[in-house]
């Protein structure tokens, strides 16, 4: 009888899949992912170029 044996034991962790192990579903969607990534990117900095939206914003009066 070990002493510190008990309880649940951990699962062995699986090998990382190599690029060779792909197959074409993986792929396509890491294509997909990179697509979306870009087209985010894009659509932020061409938003970020404008200015505010509104050109009112917080109006204070002239009475103080």
């Amino acid at each position: 009888m070990s002493g510190r044996q008990g309880g649940k034991l951990k699962p062995l962790k699986q090998a990382k899949k190599k690029n060779s192990d792909m197959d074409e579903d993986d792929i396509a969607f890491k294509k997909k992912q990179a697509e979306e990534a870009k087209k985010l990117k894009e659509m932020q900095a061409k938003a970020s170029g404008k200015g505010p939206l509104m050109g009112g914003g917080i109006k204070k009066s002239g009475k103080k």
